[in-house]
């Protein structure tokens, strides 16, 4: 292969720029800023004696114990919140998709990547969370961020819950509209941001979380709908934690609130969680459905959901509707859990002790020792640190199945007491 030589790029740059172009290494990625944040916080972790947190392999299946390094845990780092990841009627339903279809679709459902049983889910997830329709992609994170790109743009404003999800902030920041940040579920702050900003602005989108998934807790919803109406906006709802987990039949934030579903105008799930499947999906009315059907990147330009996945989620979403004792089952054991812990005096934060419970260490290192305990008694939770969270407010998440004993809630409550 011939070198590039500067005699031939002359052509490309000119030859006054040519000769004064020098070479130059490009950074090395050990010299990044990034690379080097990471290390310092494994070198802490060292310094600490606290063994690395993340990336732990998981040696066995199954959703409330878990064995990782030939040590069985009871998991309470999966969102798998109604055990569906390990029910027959999924796991013989996802043979038969990869028997009939094979293991994947191989393109884009524009062309040629779409199968019945996509429109069948789409179908059942629309009807089910109350919608005219709903679209599928095969990444939650990229669901919303090709969504809220796709929507907005330069000359529009985005006001977001300080703490939504990534996906939702880098949505906003690749769209090139206006960023506004409102202090977590303070509506005072919200409206404050759009009394001086809405008329600045042609279109206005509002995003938060159904159920947030660092700190437990929820939005006042009918508020949201009446501010959003009051300025005009559109009111987007990311409820990947909240479906399964909040209101009598498991249908999110919207059931739980007693809130009409269509007064939320973009709706997000997951199929990765309570549906245990991986993927995510948008649901609102027909006409925004098809704006994304034919414009958002992350569906035209990307393969179709494997049709294993599709067809687990198809499963699991008719099994939440045919069983909604499961869900209730679960919200048990989380007041449950949620009364143990509060009654031991641990700090649950904000949580309204629904799926994901929160108990907060409070610095870095103090979380990496209680994880190392904790698993040291046999419990397998969730770390959380900053940036995700505060620097002073890291914690272990505690995310609840409705497949969980009472023993063993109970025993993880009594361990965290004392630890």
């Amino acid at each position: 292969m011939a070198s590039i030589t500067i005699r031939s790029i002359k052509p490309l740059l000119g030859s006054r720029q040519a000769e004064r172009f020098g070479y130059r290494e490009a950074t090395a990625f050990s010299n990044t800023s990034r690379f080097r944040s990471i290390r310092q916080y494994r070198m802490l972790a060292r310094a600490w004696g606290v063994k690395e947190p993340f990336f732990k392999i998981q040696e066995s299946r199954s959703n409330t114990s878990v064995t990782i390094e030939g040590q069985r845990f009871v998991n309470f780092a999966w969102t798998d919140y109604l055990g569906f990841s390990d029910h027959p009627e999924v796991l013989r339903a996802a043979r038969s998709a990869i028997d009939t279809f094979g293991s994947c679709i191989s393109a884009s459902p524009m062309v040629s990547g779409s199968l019945e049983m996509h429109r069948q889910l789409e179908t059942e997830l629309a009807e089910f969370f109350g919608f005219e329709d709903a679209l599928l992609f095969v990444s939650g994170h990229a669901a919303n961020v090709s969504t809220i790109g796709t929507l907005v743009g330069e000359g529009d404003l985005i006001v977001h819950d300080e703490l939504v999800h990534n996906s939702a902030k880098v949505g906003a920041r690749l769209s090139g509209a206006e960023i506004k940040a409102f202090r977590h579920n303070n509506l005072a702050s919200l409206v404050r941001i759009l009394l001086q900003r809405r008329d600045h602005f042609k279109n206005v989108m509002i995003v938060v979380e159904g159920l947030y998934s660092t700190e437990g807790d929820c939005p006042n919803l009918s508020d949201l709908v009446a501010i959003k109406e009051r300025f005009g906006c559109w009111l987007m709802v990311d409820d990947a934690h909240a479906i399964g987990v909040l209101g009598a039949n498991g249908r999110g934030i919207a059931e739980y609130a007693n809130v009409d579903p269509k007064k939320i105008d973009i709706f997000m799930g997951t199929l990765s969680k309570t549906l245990a499947s991986c993927g995510g999906f948008i649901a609102g009315n027909a006409e925004l459905i098809e704006i994304l059907k034919y414009s958002a990147p992350g569906f035209v330009y990307s393969v179709g959901l494997p049709p294993a996945m599709t067809a687990a989620a198809l499963a699991s979403l008719r099994l939440l509707r045919s069983d909604p004792e499961r869900v209730h089952r679960l919200q048990k054991n989380c007041k449950l859990f949620f009364r143990e812990c509060r009654q031991r005096g641990l700090d649950t934060g904000t949580s309204i002790g629904l799926g994901m419970i929160p108990v907060i260490a409070g610095s870095v290192k103090k979380t990496g020792r209680l994880l190392e305990r904790m698993m040291e008694r046999g419990f397998n939770p969730s770390p959380i640190i900053y940036p995700a969270v505060r620097i002073d407010t890291s914690r272990l998440r505690f995310f609840i199945s409705s497949e969980h004993s009472i023993a063993d809630l109970q025993s993880c409550a009594e361990a965290l007491s004392r630890e």
